[in-house]
């Protein structure tokens, strides 16, 4: 049996921004055996309570939960967020015009395709050639929170023959126009799409808002075409936009990823 681990290193981000430190959270596992893998943003979140202010997700106790429980378990790949250019980072520019600018600082530009082609290009490779993953899409999700959210549900719907399962907790749908999103998804959504896990509370000014962005996604995937049998919304009234909503949920994400990749 090989015990778990918790590496970190870096990888260059593009945009001339340096080195973006990458967690991966490789649970115990059998000599030879290979993992599904979750891709995560906010990586500085999901592990360390000392490493952000704003608490951890306390995604270790999670898996190690779950493989105690089920016998299933899951490598955790966290992407350390840009800091200043996080809402940047995770805030695609194609979908539509951005909405609601007053959430974003002034040097807010959308540019989460550059996000997508670090976790693309950079990240995903590297980390299948040094770790024990299964690479079959049937083993692979993204999740994220809040404009995390947003750019996992972005990848999934981008990345369909990659990706069987998003996450999109808290997600910043609102950030753009309804009928924007109908164009998008009418241009995207094919026969073979992810699995979407949605997810949002409402106690909270924040929230929601984006619970009532949650909802118009929710009908608007079938209008657009998306399978019924994809698309899941958990709302939970009594919870607000942090890390402590996220930390509560996450379990119930992994096992319903686990579950599903089997």
């Amino acid at each position: 049996m090989i015990n778990s681990e918790l590496k970190t290193f870096t990888l260059p981000f593009p945009n001339e921004r340096g080195e973006r430190k990458i967690w991966v959270y490789v649970p115990s596992h059998k000599e030879g055996e290979t993992l599904p893998v979750i891709y995560m943003t906010d990586g500085q979140n999901l592990f360390d309570e000392e490493s952000t202010e704003y608490g951890s997700w306390n995604v270790i106790p999670a898996v190690e939960k779950e493989q105690k429980d089920t016998g299933f378990s899951a490598v955790i790949v966290g992407i350390d967020n840009g800091n200043v250019y996080r809402d940047s980072e995770l805030t695609p520019k194609c979908i539509g015009e951005i909405q609601h600018r007053e959430y974003f600082n002034d040097i807010f530009t959308p540019e989460g395709e550059v996000f997508d082609s670090f976790l693309m290009d950079t990240v995903i490779p590297y980390v299948e050639n040094n770790f024990p993953l299964k690479k079959n899409k049937g083993s692979v999700a993204v999740c994220g929170s809040s404009s995390g959210g947003l750019q996992a549900f972005f990848e999934g719907i981008e990345h369909s023959d990659k990706f069987s399962f998003v996450g999109a907790l808290s997600p910043a749908f609102v950030v753009y126009k309804e009928d924007d999103w109908r164009a998008y998804l009418l241009s995207k959504v094919n026969d073979d799409m992810p699995y979407i896990y949605m997810y949002c509370g409402n106690a909270d000014p924040l929230e929601e808002i984006l619970m009532q962005s949650t909802e118009m996604m929710y009908d608007l995937l079938p209008e657009t075409g998306y399978p019924y049998d994809r698309f899941n919304e958990i709302l939970l009234f009594e919870n607000s936009h942090n890390e402590k909503a996220w930390r509560e949920i996450f379990p119930d994400f992994l096992h319903t990823f686990l579950e599903k990749a089997r």
